[in-house]
């Protein structure tokens, strides 16, 4: 069965998170926890925890389907030291807010590079950083998006994922998720079927369905192999609608949560719905 849902905001507190899902016809969700743009957040209050746990039991939201997306500015492969230890603070932050909140799943980006150090010793950092946090918490597991491979951002090809995965001490608690845009301009052609059979064997032997724990669902703005990261309602970028009726209909992406972040959030419950209806044809 497939979890389809949104990044829906978490204004006024997170327990605001899961209604504003239920109100999309949503059945999976992501937030932030935090403000995903400073470094620094007042902490969660007994009242945020309560709240969230109580809607999402209330509105029947499974934490298996709660897939929370870290702050935008946390780099844990950045090459300075300084930068690195205030990125790895910040995600543990992040991590440890999950767990007050019952979640299972943090996703974030893979670093960057910066131009300063290798690709290869930034994704060591990265997985440095997984297990700096990893073994400071419990029962959260770090979910690793791919990047459409802008500027000096690594993640971009599985072999990348597969290296921190690598390098990562406890494999239980690391995860993949696959976001379609980014890898649309990565190169990862899944508009046609053969493009999509291609991709998804790569994954597979590269790294693993097992490791598959969420996806990010977004058309593309631009070409394939492009590097940008550009998203798009579904089937008006350069995917279509092919590549989104072969996902829906792959039994490989059941029972993740699967997150719309098209731009046009006004079409969130009639994307889930086109998506649901791409799943029974």
């Amino acid at each position: 069965m497939k979890y389809i849902g949104a990044h829906v905001s978490a204004a006024g507190g997170v327990e605001n998170a899961p209604k504003r899902a239920h109100e999309i016809g949503a059945k999976a969700f992501a937030l932030f926890t935090k403000n995903q743009r400073q470094w620094e957040w007042p902490p969660l209050s007994d009242e945020n925890i309560a709240g969230f746990k109580k809607n999402c039991e209330e509105l029947g939201y499974s934490m298996d389907y709660v897939m929370p997306h870290d702050s935008y500015l946390i780099n844990l492969g950045h090459p300075e030291q300084d930068q690195l230890e205030k990125s790895r603070n910040a995600f543990l932050d992040e991590m440890q807010r999950c767990e007050q909140l019952g979640i299972k799943l943090l996703n974030f980006h893979p670093g960057s590079h910066l131009d300063d150090i290798t690709v290869e010793e930034c994704l060591k950092r990265n997985a440095e950083s997984l297990n700096w946090a990893l073994d400071k918490t419990e029962g959260v597991t770090a979910v690793i998006e791919n990047t459409a491979g802008q500027g000096t951002n690594t993640g971009y090809t599985f072999e990348h994922l597969a290296a921190i995965i690598d390098w990562v001490e406890d494999k239980s608690r690391v995860g993949i998720c696959i976001d379609t845009c980014h890898a649309f301009a990565a190169g990862y052609d899944l508009s046609t079927e053969e493009g999509y059979k291609l991709m998804m064997g790569e994954f597979e032997q590269t790294v693993g369905f097992e490791y598959l724990k969420g996806m990010h669902l977004n058309d593309s703005k631009k070409e394939l192999g492009s590097r940008v990261d550009r998203h798009d309602n579904i089937g008006e970028g350069h995917i279509g609608m092919k590549g989104f009726e072969l996902l829906m209909q792959d039994e490989r992406f059941d029972d993740i949560p699967m997150i719309l972040e098209t731009p046009n959030t006004e079409r969130w419950p009639e994307e889930i719905e086109l998506l649901y209806s791409l799943a029974s044809k």
